[in-house]
């Protein structure tokens, strides 16, 4: 996680797309700071189903987390479809999924965190809220450049800079497996928060919500839905 102090921070802003690593970040963040509200992105994605699971995700969470109920605050969403447009790929057009010439998936949107954070940080500013949360993590699949912690600690320099105040955004999935994700979920709000994050949240790059599973919604083949079941599979095995 990034190096930057938080121990006195009482309030966070998570990024939150409604997915199983945002939710688990939300969980995280409520159990951490007494304060805390999301931002959400539409940025033209396919999966913009997503956009409608993030509600029904913050609203289950007070009911399996009741002790943290009145620590989850306003909800922001954020209207990037001109940048999605700008940077193209298969999770804003009906591109296949394929690796590129980078070796990276076709899903990559470029500079996607990047530009994330920016907006995050502004909104932060203005509402008064200390640290940025979010839920990129170097172990997933893809190996997204935005997703490195060296991008993050970057990241939070620049925006420190930028907004002549500490910036610190913390990863708490950063180095965690998928498994290890479903794990941190479990230890924070047991069964039923496991249990609402398979039933309200949505991974699944087709956007699909017909096709329930044990690990939750999603078409079952797509990358995504390949890393969230291996992960789950890998968790109850453990």
């Amino acid at each position: 996680m990034n190096a930057s102090p938080i121990s006195d921070a009482k309030s966070a802003l998570v990024l939150f797309s409604g997915g199983q690593d945002s939710a688990t970040c939300l969980a995280w963040a409520l159990a951490k700071f007494g304060r805390v509200e999301t931002i959400g992105f539409d940025y033209g994605q396919r999966h913009v189903v997503e956009m409608q699971a993030r509600l029904a995700v913050r609203e289950d969470m007070k009911r399996v987390l009741p002790q943290f109920a009145d620590r989850l605050g306003d909800d922001h969403v954020v209207d990037l479809t001109g940048y999605g447009k700008i940077a193209e790929s298969s999770l804003t057009s009906e591109k296949a999924i394929e690796m590129d010439a980078r070796g990276l998936p076709a899903t990559f949107v470029p500079g996607r965190n990047l530009i994330f954070l920016t907006a995050a940080a502004a909104l932060s500013d203005r509402r008064g809220l200390e640290v940025l949360v979010t839920g990129v993590c170097e172990t997933d699949y893809s190996g997204y450049p935005d997703c490195r912690q060296a991008t993050i600690d970057a990241m939070s320099q620049a925006l420190t800079l930028g907004l002549d105040r500490p910036v610190p955004i913390e990863t708490p999935l950063m180095y965690l497996t998928k498994a290890q994700t479903w794990e941190l979920a479990h230890g924070i709000g047991g069964q039923p928060l496991v249990d609402s994050i398979i039933e309200t949240s949505h991974t699944c790059y087709a956007g699909d919500r017909e096709h329930r599973h044990e690990w939750g919604y999603g078409c079952g083949t797509c990358a995504a839905c390949e890393l969230r079941e291996a992960g789950y599979r890998q968790w109850k095995e453990d």
